[in-house]
Formats: C-alpha cells, structure tokens, sequence
C-alpha cells in the first residue's frame, strides 16, 4: 500500500514543475505582448514608424482632393467625365462646387 505522505509530497513536486513552466512561458511571453501592443509582432523593435510633416499648404491640398473624391465616387460615369474635364479647365474648386450639386441632384432623384 503506498504511503499517502509520499504521494502527496510528489504531487506537490509535480505541481511545482508545472508553476514553474507555466511561469518561464509567461516570462517569454510579456514582451511579445507588450510588443504587440505597439503594433510590433513578435518583439521586433525596428525603428518607429515615421511621422508625416504636413505643412498647412499641403494639408489644405489634401482636404481638398479628399472632398474632391468624395463627391465624384458618387457621380455616373457621364458626371465623372464632366466634372474631370471642368477640373482640368478651372480648377479643382470649381469641380468640387459642380460635383457636389451633380451629388445633390442624383440624391433628389
């Protein structure tokens, strides 16, 4: 008949090696995480993504091209057409205004 000291001294034993497993994958896996966090996969550093300079000039350019686009993605193919061309003649100004009433005409109908 086995001694139930000793069974359970061993249990123990096999729990402390089981603790101890748990805990060096644990140690392994925080910095993965942490990584993960920051948008970085399996803990590569790397250097950190670049931060775009925008000036105001440029930022306004963009505002306008992103108004631009969209008001025409919502045009048919014929007003796409119209509102390029007006673009190309008068500016980009000019061709938003006009899409954006096209826009507001196809939402009416």
């Amino acid at each position: 008949m086995p001694n139930p000291a000793t069974s359970v001294s061993r249990e123990i034993a096999t729990l402390r090696r089981s603790l101890k497993a748990v805990d060096r994958s644990l140690r392994r896996l925080a910095p993965k995480l942490r990584a993960a966090g920051n948008g970085r996969a399996n803990g590569q550093e790397g250097r950190p993504a670049r931060k775009l300079k925008l000036s105001p000039k440029r930022r306004a350019q963009l505002k306008l091209q992103g108004q631009y686009l969209g008001y025409v993605r919502q045009l048919r193919p014929k007003q796409k057409a119209e509102v390029v061309r007006l673009r190309e003649k008068s500016g980009m100004r000019t061709a938003i205004a006009r899409a954006r009433r096209l826009s507001q005409g196809r939402r009416a109908s």
